[in-house]
């Protein structure tokens, strides 16, 4: 087997994997469709943009669960932002940690806010960790002279 075709292999069974975790849904397979030749790089600067606004929306629940009182008004607008932000690229579990989030706030549970605010960080460490390997697969592939796999 070519090297061309190893990289193509270890893509799709990572793309499986990241599909049967629920890191990422059909929304990131969209996202895939519409990169072409034309703009190669377009889910590379989605997620860039993801990753910028994800890291700030993280930073503003932080600042907002450490002041007294809690302005839980505040909190639900970046909480509503980041589900925003995870949807659109398919982080479909960070979209689920949202609406659990959501759940604690309205119930002004702090502690479950907290918890919930680092569960977000973790998972957000995870996904950004998992499309940074996603990303170096497909330099990669193209590098060897190949082509990234269509999946879906």
């Amino acid at each position: 087997m070519d090297i061309v075709s190893q990289l193509q292999r270890q893509y799709v069974d990572f793309m499986s994997y990241v599909y049967r975790e629920g890191l990422l849904n059909d929304q990131f397979l969209m996202l895939q469709r519409l990169q072409d030749e034309r703009n190669p790089q377009f889910v590379n600067r989605v997620a860039t943009l993801f990753f910028e606004d994800s890291e700030r929306h993280l930073q503003n629940l932080t600042v907002a669960l450490d002041q007294r009182p809690v302005d839980y008004t505040k909190v639900d607008a970046y909480v509503h932002q980041f589900k925003g932000s995870s949807s659109s690229v398919g982080a479909q579990r960070l979209s689920d940690i949202c609406v659990l989030f959501k759940t604690c706030y309205e119930a002004r549970n702090l502690e479950g806010c907290m918890r919930s605010l680092q569960q977000l960080k973790d998972e957000y460490n995870l996904v950004k960790n998992k499309l940074h390997t996603l990303f170096r697969l497909e330099q990669q592939i193209v590098a060897a002279g190949g082509v990234i796999p269509i999946l879906g």
